[in-house]
């Protein structure tokens, strides 16, 4: 069953003689609980794909399909709801709110629904993350990784249709690194959560079920690893 597909995703920015193609009539499939890496160099066209496949932006033409929903086929607010409840992102730079706990930050996305949270799927992640003796610390009372690992909880607290991690290893040093992808693997093999990661990183990318190469904003190569 395919939880996310891609199809025709094109994106240009400017008007005239300065338009730049970023992303160019791509399209792929991603079957629930598939681990799925997307490299590419510096201005391939990787940061733009996230964005539209997380709804965070929106294409010049093409469309992305979450779970059978068409997302840009609903308006803005309706497409921030959507976007919380179903796609868990993981950012590089961990985009914490510093005056709030980690209990908090984790249990965000429920927050902002006026919803309350499940306590036992809070104890299970902070259990997976290792973050149960740092639930009332603040994110400034942490460390990178320890900060990293809040994000991912976050991203994983609404048992998101995939969970998209943005070169989450970039800001943290090899251990702390290692940790996080020990993290997001977890999450995948064992619990089944479907995973995109972008990253430059071919050891990491090397750990995926597939890795989609980008250039110039196209799919250059789509390579299943074998077991």
């Amino acid at each position: 069953m395919e939880i996310l597909e891609v199809k025709g995703l094109t994106k240009i920015y400017g008007k005239g003689g300065s338009q730049v193609t970023a992303l160019d009539h791509v399209s792929f499939q991603v079957k629930k609980g598939e681990f799925v890496a997307i490299v590419g160099a510096s201005g391939s066209g990787k940061s733009t794909l996230m964005n539209l496949m997380g709804g965070i932006d929106r294409p010049t033409s093409g469309d992305v399909i979450v779970d059978g929903r068409h997302i840009f086929d609903m308006d803005e607010s309706a497409l921030a709801i959507f976007r919380r409840r179903n796609i868990g992102i993981v950012y590089q730079f961990y985009n914490l709110i510093p005056n709030l706990t980690v209990d908090e930050n984790i249990m965000l996305p429920c927050l902002l629904d006026n919803r309350k949270p499940d306590e036992r799927k809070l104890e299970k992640i902070l259990k997976m993350t290792g973050l149960m003796e740092r639930r009332a610390h603040l994110p400034g009372e942490l460390s990178g990784g320890q900060q990293q690992r809040v994000s991912v909880g976050r991203a994983l607290i609404n048992d998101p249709a995939f969970l998209m991690a943005d070169e989450p290893t970039g800001n943290l040093d090899s251990r702390a690194g290692r940790k996080i992808m020990e993290l997001l693997t977890a999450a995948n093999r064992r619990e089944n959560q479907t995973l995109i990661l972008i990253t430059h990183d071919e050891k990491i990318a090397l750990q995926a079920d597939r890795i989609l190469t980008i250039s110039d904003g196209r799919i250059v190569r789509d390579e299943v690893m074998c077991a």
